[in-house]
């Protein structure tokens, strides 16, 4: 018995010294820096009390390049499995305290197996990222088992990846894997080659914020789904967002019981379309005024803004809602907003979440270099969305549906179940 305690307290030690992290020093440099430690992150993200550790003492096995010498337990990375508003969430968040939450071997296979444990569970995943990349003295292979996983629990269960620090080379590939990326601003990166790389290469020169800061992915590229001012304004909307959608393909979301009248007739949608058709009007004040409570949680708000995509609730239930938006290239349809639109459209599709269509598009942009992007490949992907999706989709025509673009927008041929036009609405081959 006297054996049995003397382990205990072993391991006890063991523990306190695996959630003290890299040290002293290394937790008050990621303070400095403006970031929370990876536990620090898992504690304001979930319940109180809830979080359960796995693989807590697993170890790289390299023995190479001195490695053998520096073998902390938790190899970087913590994974496990806890509570958010009292629905279980699988998650992992990499250590940079931590050998720089670098991925090696033991790392990408403790990410890999909470992965699928989440989808075997039928449960939510969430990635804290925050890495210096790739372990060079391991060799490669480590992603790969990550990528994988991504890739099997994909449309089973939702994937979600925040950006709370570095994420390059390899490592971006996976949360492009996932369903929605969150960024930091001024604090989180992501980029293929960093800075270094790049003025070796091309003799280019360039700071990390201005390759792959929050702004450029959320602005520019895309990649990025939501950025927030820090940490825990992040994960604040990490919540947000998970209470839109189901643990799983299996079931439907979340349903809460709403106090704003669905029944209301609201008179400022009477004058809010413009007599002028030339005269533009902001398309999500109309969505604000038929959701409930006015809350809409708009996604890639900063990308493609000629169309709006986002979740909502109406009566309680949660519906994803497509949308032009004539404050931009008049609605037109690009590139950049039909992939937008499809990527959405389809993630709706997956769990189970009805998808409202509100049009005023007067065509696909027109223009050489819009012809050149490849305007017919990318406006394809949204004929596809829309007609392979199988959630209710109700479709309501605002001012106008021109040409081709109305099918991009889920007109009955389209698969919409139900078609609606507003009192002076127009719909042609193309405008007079």
């Amino acid at each position: 018995m006297s054996r049995i305690r003397e382990e205990l307290e072993k391991l006890k030690q063991i523990e306190e010294a695996v959630r003290a992290g890299g040290g002293k020093k290394y937790v008050e440099e990621q303070h400095r820096l403006g970031k929370l430690t990876a536990r620090e992150r898992i504690d304001h993200l979930l319940d109180p009390g809830t979080f359960v550790e796995v693989n807590m003492l697993a170890q790289h096995q390299c023995t190479d390049f001195g490695m053998e010498k520096n073998r902390p337990y938790g190899d970087g990375v913590i994974t496990g499995y806890g509570k958010v508003e009292g629905r279980v969430v699988f998650l992992y968040a990499q250590d940079f305290t931590v050998m720089g939450g670098s991925v090696g071997l033991v790392h990408g296979q403790k990410i890999a197996s909470i992965i699928r444990m989440g989808r075997q569970a039928q449960a939510p995943v969430v990635g804290l990222i925050d890495s210096a990349g790739g372990r060079i003295q391991e060799g490669s292979g480590a992603y790969s088992l990550i990528f994988a996983e991504n890739v099997e629990a994909s449309g089973v269960v939702p994937q979600i990846s925040v950006i709370m620090g570095n994420c390059a080379g390899g490592g971006v590939y996976s949360p492009a894997l996932t369903d929605f990326i969150f960024m930091v601003d001024k604090t989180s990166q992501m980029f293929i080659t960093g800075p270094l790389v790049i003025k070796e290469v091309t003799g280019q020169e360039v700071g990390s914020q201005e390759l792959g800061g929050a702004k450029i992915h959320y602005q520019v590229s895309g990649v990025a789904d939501f950025v927030a001012e820090n940490d825990l304004a992040c994960l604040a909307k990490v919540k947000k967002l998970l209470s839109f959608f189901p643990s799983s393909f299996h079931q439907k979301p979340p349903v809460i019981p709403s106090l704003d009248d669905s029944d209301r007739c609201e008179e400022a949608l009477v004058d809010i379309i413009p007599d002028n058709p030339k005269k533009v009007y902001d398309m999500r004040r109309l969505i604000s005024l038929i959701v409930d409570h006015k809350d809409f949680l708009e996604v890639r708000a900063g990308f493609a803004r000629n169309m709006v995509t986002g979740l909502a609730r109406m009566n309680g239930k949660v519906v994803g809602i497509v949308a032009n938006n004539p404050m931009f290239l008049a609605s037109a349809i690009d590139c950049d907003a039909a992939d937008k639109a499809a990527r959405f459209i389809r993630t709706c599709d997956c769990f189970n979440i009805p998808l409202i269509s509100l049009v005023d598009v007067p065509g696909y942009l027109p223009g050489i270099k819009e012809e050149h992007k490849g305007i017919i490949r990318h406006g394809a992907k949204m004929l596809y969305a829309w007609k392979e999706a199988t959630v209710p989709k109700i479709t309501c025509v605002i001012r106008k549906a021109y040409g081709g673009a109305f099918a991009a927008m889920s007109n009955k041929e389209m698969g919409a179940d139900l078609v609606l036009g507003w009192p002076t609405t127009e719909i042609a081959i193309m405008g007079a």
